[in-house]
């Protein structure tokens, strides 16, 4: 897996890059039909805000993490990332499974006319 990764008023270091993969490789792992991820560190007003973004399975995930360390804010934003993605991976499972079937109203409609309601 591809990770992107900047930085809005941050500098990106070595550090910094070694970190992230560390932290998103667990994900890589566990859904392995991830392709790349875009990762963007920003700080402002004295907080960092890191944000994640991917395509998974023709739809676009979204996670932000905030906090005043920028360590944290990592982990936050792979937490929320990590718990959109198995919702996204439960919603394509129970469209696998097979719904029942409701009573056709024809059936009904059937067993209307075959009763005698006329005296």
């Amino acid at each position: 897996m591809k990770i992107n990764l900047s930085g809005h008023h941050v500098e990106v270091t070595e550090t910094v890059k070694l970190h992230v993969e560390e932290k998103f490789a667990k994900i890589a792992s566990h859904f392995p039909s991830l392709i790349s991820l875009d990762v963007t560190v920003t700080k402002e007003r004295g907080e960092y805000e890191v944000e994640v973004r991917t395509n998974y399975e023709g739809v676009s995930v979204a996670a932000k993490g905030a906090d005043p360390v920028m360590w944290p804010a990592i982990a936050a934003a792979k937490k929320k990332l990590d718990a959109a993605l198995k919702h996204r991976k439960g919603q394509l499972k129970a469209d696998l499974h097979s719904k029942p079937d409701v009573t056709a109203p024809e059936i009904a409609y059937e067993k209307v006319q075959e009763m005698n309601l006329e005296k």
